[in-house]
């Protein structure tokens, strides 16, 4: 007996719950239960009453026009959150490798956790150059940081509405620093995000770490979300690295793993 026909022998509502749920991801269109119950052999009774769980937790949308059903938000939910992770890093690791080596220096992957970014991912160059040693970053792999103070955090931040920026920062007039630099207000904060999403790029400059500079580009999903934003820290006084460089490698690299997730990039606003 397959592990598959375990599962439903032993939890068969379960079973015919996934069942109905790969059905309908395999079809293009809306499918009525009758069809759900004849295609997959289950009771007609069961088919609805699972319909009924189903559309009441998300996962199936009913559409009383066409007496059919379909993949419900939270379905796409699950589905982006399998591209957030895993599949998201091993779609990411050969686009940041040939950045850091294009670039000379470390390129990370973070993603948001709340208000702190995490970092997922981090590419050094193959081979430093001569008199090259890497910049000591705090930011390894699993690292958390404060959102707004870093440059792939601000990067997602940007395509946040206000009310998700309210919910993140519940203290508006308190926002926490590390040297005394960047925005001390969720409004010092909202008009620098404005400007990030209009340029479609983020910045900060010792912020984090005195000495150092960072550019951070985001990549979206399928519905224009950011999932994730590439970003690369340079001492910010070195001038081999010219920041117009890192910010057009950056987004070329977003643009690569936007493509690679099936996602799209929002249009950006001109500015005023």
């Amino acid at each position: 007996m397959s592990e598959r026909e375990t599962i439903s022998s032993t939890s068969p509502a379960v079973g015919r719950a996934l069942d109905i749920l790969l059905h309908l991801a395999g079809r293009s269109g809306l499918v009525q239960a009758a069809a759900l119950a004849r295609d997959l052999g289950i009771p007609r009774s069961s088919v609805y009453h699972i319909l009924s769980v189903l559309v009441d937790r998300g996962f199936v949308t009913y559409v009383p026009k066409e007496q059919a059903y379909g993949l419900g938000v939270a379905s796409f939910e699950i589905g982006s959150a399998y591209l957030r992770h895993e599949p998201l890093e091993r779609r990411a690791r050969p686009i940041l490798r040939n950045l850091a080596n294009r670039l000379g220096q470390t390129v990370h992957l973070g993603i948001l956790h709340g208000a702190e970014t995490v970092y997922l991912l981090k590419e050094r160059p193959s081979k430093a150059r001569s008199g090259d040693a890497d910049v000591a970053l705090i930011t390894d792999i699993g690292v958390r940081l404060p959102a707004h103070l870093t440059a792939n955090g601000c990067a997602i931040l940007a395509h946040s509405t206000e009310a998700q920026l309210r919910a993140l920062f519940p203290r508006p007039g308190d926002l926490i620093t590390r040297t005394g630099k960047g925005p001390r207000s969720l409004a010092e904060l909202r008009s620098q995000l404005t400007q990030d999403r209009e340029r479609g790029w983020s910045e900060e400059i010792e912020l984090v770490s005195e000495g150092l500079r960072s550019i951070g580009v985001a990549a979206f999903d399928h519905n224009e979300r950011p999932v994730a934003a590439l970003s690369s820290t340079w001492h910010r006084h070195h001038c081999r690295h010219d920041p117009d460089h890192v910010r057009e490698v950056l987004q070329q690299g977003a643009a690569r793993l936007t493509a690679a997730v099936s996602g799209r990039a929002p249009a950006r606003r001109a500015a005023g």
